[in-house]
């Protein structure tokens, strides 16, 4: 739902009619806004000629130049992940008209190992709907669902259900973490254990293991860690029908074995859904790679880009530029980014505030966009471009608006069923539809040798999504960049995360140590150390944070920093001033097993080079005062008061100058008397999930 004023749109809130995400946005869709009004967005139709880039005077001559240049030859169209209805019915109509064509759908950040495994186990290349308010005991193996996996917004209410105070005698759910960093989603755990990436495999298969499944489980060495897998899973086993399991993994053997814990602790049906699925993510990255493959053979003559930067994101981004400099390349991107500055043709596509269209981002849930601004350049939507090249002769549709409101007027019936969706802004069935998918194990015999032989590796590396700025494609927007990172406190940047154990040996950094001013030293001022970290033979520069919960052997950064302009020269202009210069480009570390592998074993090595990162919080001590109090659910049903009492104690325990008034001498500052009404705030720390 957008706010607007003088007909420019200035806030972005969800939309409460959504059962989905019941009101809530994330940072980026709160962002997108300011996108809008992205000074470096480009404003019209250009082509390259031997000096640059030139306008094309007309939409008309664009569409007669590209026309004939496409002609007769195989077309791709790679595009980011479309769940939009309208759409996927044009592309489909496009591909018609251009006979062995294709459609690629591409993720920067991957959830192909998911869609693959389940293809394997329910025959359905999908991802099922999960329900985290039915599960009374929750265990995600590296899944920062609070944060950026899959779809937090939706997540982060569900969760918040089952952890509330409530009653004489509460319920909470009870969550268990496994993870080799320190995410939002870890450290709202109740039991949080950590291994390095490579052990992901083990944890699951020994989670299936002690659930009764016919599996070696490898030995983990770990005490703490073994424990923590036999604490989850009579968790689990007590459970049954009410828990769930997920995980972060990109590995298609891995999440298979995880489709065979949620099948043998009854989640199928109850706290996974396979009657509504999520339509997030559909990329497959084999395809992308065959899609690479062919564009550098000549099998594929042009190429059609809209919503996605492989220039950028893709691991090796120097064969997708090789290809692409073969075909010929047509750009519906907004901005000149590093995949549309290698394109022949660039046709810039509507904001998504500007634009007509709709999204089913679950099976049976439609959403419906509606423009809030009249066009602020001279673009075009995606859709558009694709109707006029591919329209039979005497078509009386000639543009996305048109075909929009026909195929939803035809849709649901009648122009006023039409006029109030668009309103409500979504369409959802009266009653959630529920249901399982049929498991077959045949292939989960061979997942598990796979995932049995991998071999770690002393130092490792995952690459991880903050919630700010994601996967990059918003790294021009301040707000994201400005936006402090819930775990680290850092901005603008990003970095390589160690443990406080690793910091010691490599760094000779003591931050746990408060003796001798080391540890001041390192909070207090912005230079860090900076590490060389060597991971599928790339390499990387990045400044260190230490951070507690950490993996003692693992370092983790976040993708979506780095963005370059091939046009040095002009490089702020391009990228624009926010991304530019921020960070380092991690996605070249991105490796590929069948699906692309976001960790790694690495080597790191200090520099002596140190560089500052801007942090809103530096210290990350309690100095061992009571600032923060907690309980255990237990003791809470035993004696509600038992916290109000601690912290009572503790203050008439407190003398300051002799005085025990600790109001009004517990301060540097004067105490004055407060009549009348005061104004205060509380938080649910249950609920609140992170800043």
């Amino acid at each position: 739902v957008v706010k607007q004023r003088d007909g420019r749109p200035i806030k972005i809130e969800g939309n409460e009619l959504s059962t989905i995400t019941n009101g809530g946005t994330n940072a980026q869709a709160q962002a997108s806004v300011l996108d809008l009004y992205d000074n470096t967005r480009l404003r019209y139709p250009m082509q390259k000629d031997g000096k640059g880039f030139k306008e094309v005077t007309g939409f008309d001559a664009f569409d007669k130049m590209v026309g004939a240049a496409i002609a007769g030859k195989t077309v791709a169209l790679l595009t980011s992940t479309i769940n939009s209805p309208t759409t996927l019915a044009i592309i489909a109509e496009f591909l018609a008209k251009y006979p062995g064509s294709r459609h690629v759908q591409y993720d920067a950040v991957s959830y192909s190992g998911m869609l693959q495994a389940n293809e394997a186990c329910y025959g359905k290349k999908a991802i099922p709907s999960y329900h985290f308010d039915k599960a009374k005991v929750i265990v995600s193996l590296s899944a920062d669902f609070l944060g950026t996996w899959l779809s937090p917004t939706e997540f982060s209410g569900q969760y918040a259900k089952n952890r509330k105070v409530t009653g004489d005698k509460p319920e909470l759910s009870k969550h268990f973490q496994f993870e080799s960093m320190m995410s939002m989603t870890g450290s709202n755990a109740d039991d949080r254990y950590t291994h390095k990436p490579s052990e992901t495999g083990a944890v699951a298969l020994a989670l299936l293991a002690k659930l009764g499944g016919a599996v070696s489980a490898p030995s983990i060495a770990d005490k703490k860690l073994s424990d923590g897998i036999n604490t989850a899973a009579a968790a689990l086993n007590a459970n049954k029908g009410t828990a769930l399991v997920v995980c972060g993994s990109n590995d298609a053997n891995i999440q298979m074995i995880v489709n065979a814990i949620n099948e043998a602790i009854g989640a199928n049906g109850t706290t996974i859904n396979w009657a509504m699925t999520s339509n997030y993510k559909n990329g497959i990255d084999a395809d992308m790679v065959k899609l690479v493959d062919d564009m550098n053979s000549g099998a594929v003559g042009a190429v059609l880009i809209n919503g996605v930067n492989p220039a950028y994101s893709y691991s090796d981004s120097k064969k997708f530029k090789d290809g692409l400099a073969k075909v010929v390349g047509v750009s519906f991107n907004a901005t000149m980014d590093e995949t549309t500055e290698q394109c022949k043709y660039i046709l810039p596509s509507h904001h998504w505030l500007e634009s007509w269209g709709d999204a089913e981002p679950k099976s049976g849930y439609i959403s419906l966009i509606q423009p809030t601004i009249n066009p602020l350049f001279k673009t075009r939507a995606f859709q558009t471009s694709l109707i006029k090249w591919s329209a039979a002769a005497g078509s009386m549709i000639h543009d996305y608006e048109t075909y929009f409101k026909t195929y939803w007027n035809a849709k649901l019936g009648s122009t006023d069923m039409y006029d109030k969706a668009l309103q409500d802004g979504v369409i959802e069935p009266a009653v959630m539809p529920v249901g399982t998918a049929s498991f077959n194990s045949g292939k989960l015999s061979e997942a598990t040798a796979a995932v049995a032989s991998v071999k770690g590796g002393a130092v490792e590396i995952v690459l991880y999504q903050k919630v700010s700025v994601g996967n990059g494609s918003q790294a021009n927007n301040p707000w994201l960049q400005e936006l402090p990172d819930p775990v680290s406190k850092v901005t603008w940047d990003n970095y390589a995360m160690m443990s406080p154990a690793m910091a010691k040996s490599l760094l000779s950094l003591d931050v746990m140590n408060q003796e001798g001013g080391k540890q001041s030293d390192y909070e207090v001022h912005p230079e860090k150390p900076v590490v060389k970290i060597t991971a599928n033979g790339k390499s990387v520069e990045l400044p260190v944070i230490v951070i507690p919960g950490m993996q003692a052997a693992t370092i983790a950064v976040a993708v979506g920093y780095g963005r370059e302009s091939a046009a040095k020269e002009n490089t702020s202009n391009n990228i624009g001033k926010s991304a530019n210069g921020a960070g380092k480009n991690v996605y070249p570390l991105v490796g590929f097993n069948g699906t692309n592998s976001y960790s790694s074993v690495a080597t790191v090595e200090k520099t002596g080079n140190m560089y500052p990162l801007a942090q809103t919080q530096v210290h990350g001590f309690t100095e061992s005062r009571p600032i923060i109090y907690e309980t255990n659910l237990k003791s809470f049903i035993a004696n509600p008061e038992s916290i109000l009492e601690e912290v009572t104690k503790e203050r008439e325990a407190i003398t300051i100058g002799g005085s025990k008034d600790f109001v009004k001498d517990a301060t540097i500052y004067p105490d004055f008397a407060k009549p009348g009404i005061k104004w205060g705030m509380s938080i649910d720390l249950n609920t609140c999930t992170g800043c």
